[in-house]
C-alpha cells in the first residue's frame, strides 16, 4: 500500500463500531462512502440490517446451532456483521475492491460480512445474492458456539471461544465429540426444491464469478466435495473448481489432501471414474470442517478414516440432517443451498489445465497444467440459491478458534512452557508461540517444535507470556527488542511446506526460521537483569491511571474523527 492509500484509508469519518453495529445499513455505507469506496451508480445501495441498536441483538435472531447458511446469515446480521447492498458491477472487479477497502479501514478480522443482491458478470445482472466474508470477523467464533462476546475486546472474545473449545477437548479424550447425522425425508430437505438435469443444467447462469482479473475464469469455490472410499471411509474437502462450461467443472484438490488420495485411490483400483457430490451453501461448521484439518485423519499417504459430518454433529451439539444425493448413496447436508453431482474421469488423458487463480498467500497461483475435471450430471438447489464466493487470499477463509484448540491441546503436551499459540491467515507463514519461560533453551525447542510439524509455518516467532499473540504491533515489539538473531534463531535448510507459497522454488518445499524473541536468559547470553517495559512500569507504579482516563476521557477518545 502507497503512502498515499494509507491516508486514504485512515480519512474515514466514523468509527468502527458505527461501521459494524449500526442500526442501518444506510450509515455503514456512507462510512465507506466518506472513505471514498462505496459503489457509485447503480452499482449498489443500502438495505435495512435487522434494526438493533449498537451491541444489541435481536430477540428473534436464530441462535447457535445453525441448520442453514441462511440462518447463519441472518445471525450475522442481528450481531451487526453484516452489509447488503442492491447490486455490484462484478465486470469492474468492485467486490475485491470494495473488501479490499474494507480490510484498510478495520483489518481483515475487523471487517463485516458483505451480501449483494444482484451481480454484474460479462455485461448482464445475475440474480444472487453473493455473499463474501461470512467468517471473517473476530466475533463469528463467538456467535458460532453461542459463547458471548466482549464488548470492545475482540482478543478477549477469541479467547474465551478457544478455551470453550479446549475444555470440549479436554471432556472428550482430545477430540471433539460425535454426533451421527439423521437423514430426513425429502420434503424436509430444502436443498432438493429444484432438481435440473441434462440441458436444464448451466453454470453460468448462478451467480459464480470470476473474483480477480488475472484468474483463469467463474469459479465455484466454496464447494465442500463429498466423497466416499470403502478403505478412507466418507470425507468432504474443499477444493476449487474451474467453470470449464455449462455442465463441465476444474477439479483442484492437492495432493497433500483426502480428496486427491481418493481420487487416486479409485484410479490405483482401476475404476474408470468417481462420480460425487459438490455441497454448496453449507452451514458455519461444516464450512469450516470443509477447509480444515479438525477431522482426527492424521497425516502421511493413507488419511485415517472419520465421519466428518458425525463430528460436525457433536462440534454444533446437534445433528446434521442429512439426504441422498441423486446419483448415489453419498449423503449430504439437506439444507444447503445447492448440490453439484457429476462424474470425474480418472484417466490422465482427459486431464485438461486449470488456473491460475489468487491463492491463500494473496498472490496468484500458477496454471496446473494437468487437473481433473468432472462433467456435471445434476443440479439440485434451493429456490433462488445463495452463493458464497471466497475471496481467498483477502479475508479469513474461516473461523479459526477450532484449530488453534487443537493445537493448543497437542502443543501443551510437547511443550510444558506453553501459554498459547496462533496461525494468523492476514500473514500466512507466520505463526506464533507464548510459553512462560523459566530455563534457557526453551523459546527455540518450542519454536522448532512447531517448524516440523506445521507445513505453514515457514516464520515461527516465540514470545513471552506478557505479549500479546493476536496483536501484530505486540509480536514485532517483542522481536524487536527482545530478540538477538544470534544466537537466538535457528534454520532448517528444506523441509515440507504449503504449496501455495509463492517463494518457493521446490514444489511443497521450503526453508524455515525460528525466531526466539522471548527475553533472554543470562544462561542464553543475556543480561541478568532484562528491563521492564514502560507499559508494566505504568501498570506497577500507577495501577488505577487506567481506570480513571477510562472514566474520564473514554468518550472524548471514542468521539474523536480519526484523519
Amino acid at each position: 500500500m502507497s503512502k498515499n492509500d494509507k491516508n486514504d484509508a485512515d480519512t474515514d469519518s466514523v468509527s468502527r463500531r458505527d461501521f459494524l453495529n449500526t442500526a442501518a445499513a444506510g450509515t455503514a455505507i456512507a462510512a465507506l462512502s466518506a472513505a471514498g469506496c462505496a459503489p457509485e451508480g447503480d452499482t449498489g445501495t443500502p438495505k435495512p440490517l435487522a434494526g438493533t441498536a449498537p451491541g444489541e441483538v435481536a430477540k428473534n435472531a436464530p441462535q447457535a446451532p445453525f441448520d442453514s447458511f441462511r440462518d447463519w446469515i441472518a445471525a450475522l446480521d442481528a450481531n451487526g456483521l453484516l452489509l447488503r447492498f442492491d447490486r455490484i458491477d462484478q465486470d469492474q472487479y468492485l467486490i475485491p475492491a470494495l473488501f479490499f477497502k474494507a480490510t484498510d479501514m478495520y483489518t481483515m478480522y475487523g471487517s463485516p460480512c458483505m451480501l449483494f443482491e444482484e451481480v454484474k458478470i460479462n455485461g448482464e445482472w445475475v440474480k444472487g445474492p453473493v455473499i463474501v466474508n461470512a467468517q471473517g470477523h473476530w466475533n463469528t467464533d463467538a456467535i458460532i458456539w453461542n459463547q458471548p462476546i466482549v464488548p470492545g475486546d475482540h482478543y478477549q472474545t477469541y479467547r474465551n471461544v478457544r478455551e470453550y473449545l479446549q475444555g470440549v477437548l479436554a471432556e472428550n479424550g482430545g477430540l471433539f465429540p460425535e454426533i451421527p447425522p439423521v437423514e430426513v425425508s425429502r420434503d424436509k430437505a430444502p436443498v432438493k426444491e429444484i432438481v435440473l438435469t441434462g440441458d436444464e443444467i448451466d453454470l453460468n447462469k448462478f451467480a459464480f464469478v470470476k473474483t480477480n482479473p488475472a484468474d483463469a475464469g467463474r469459479y465455484v469455490n466454496t464447494g465442500s466435495h463429498f466423497m466416499v472410499d470403502p478403505e478412507l471411509g466418507p470425507n468432504f474437502g474443499t477444493y476449487r473448481c474451474q467453470i470449464k462450461g455449462p455442465r463441465k467443472l476444474g477439479i483442484n484438490p492437492e495432493h497433500n489432501q483426502t480428496g486427491y488420495k481418493m481420487l487416486m485411490a479409485a484410479k490405483e483400483r482401476g475404476e474408470k471414474s468417481m462420480t460425487y457430490s459438490i455441497v454448496l451453501g453449507q452451514d458455519p461448521v461444516v464450512w469450516m470442517l470443509s477447509g480444515t484439518r479438525v477431522a482426527p485423519r492424521g497425516f502421511g499417504d493413507k488419511p485415517k478414516p472419520a465421519d466428518e459430518l458425525a463430528i460436525a454433529g457433536g462440534m454444533r451439539g446437534k445433528a446434521v440432517e442429512v439426504i441422498k444425493s441423486e446419483l448415489t448413496d453419498i449423503l449430504i447436508p439437506a439444507h444447503a443451498e445447492m448440490v453439484i453431482e457429476g462424474e470425474v474421469p480418472l484417466d490422465e488423458s482427459t486431464y485438461e489445465s486449470e488456473g491460475p487463480f489468487g491463492e491463500m498467500f494473496g498472490y496468484l497461483g500458477p496454471v496446473k497444467e494437468k487437473n481433473f475435471v468432472m462433467h456435471v450430471k445434476k443440479v439440485t438447489h434451493r429456490k433462488n440459491p445463495w452463493i458464497m464466493n471466497a475471496l481467498t487470499g483477502m479475508q479469513r477463509g474461516m473461523v479459526t478458534a477450532p484449530m488453534d484448540a487443537m493445537y493448543s491441546v497437542l502443543l501443551k503436551k510437547m511443550i510444558p512452557e506453553f501459554v498459547e499459540y496462533t496461525n494468523p491467515q492476514d500473514t500466512m507463514g507466520i505463526v506464533v508461540l507464548a510459553i512462560d519461560k523459566t530455563g534457557p533453551g526453551q523459546g527455540l525447542k518450542g519454536g522448532m517444535a512447531i517448524a516440523k510439524r506445521n507445513p505453514i509455518a515457514k516464520i515461527v516467532i516465540v514470545v513471552d507470556k506478557d505479549i500479546n499473540i493476536l496483536d501484530r504491533t505486540d509480536v514485532m515489539f517483542a522481536v524487536g527488542s527482545r530478540w538477538q538473531p544470534h544466537p537466538a534463531s535457528k534454520i532448517i535448510e528444506e523441509t515440507f511446506g504449503l504449496m501455495t507459497d509463492p517463494s518457493q522454488v521446490k514444489y511443497a518445499r521450503t526453508s524455515k526460521i525460528v525466531i526466539d524473541a522471548t527475553r533472554q536468559l543470562p544462561g542464553e547470553g543475556g543480561k541478568e537483569v532484562f528491563p521492564k517495559t514502560n507499559r508494566q512500569l505504568l501498570h506497577e507504579g500507577a495501577p488505577a491511571s487506567f481506570t480513571e482516563v477510562q472514566e474520564l476521557f473514554n468518550e472524548a477518545l471514542s468521539n474523536w474523527k480519526r484523519v
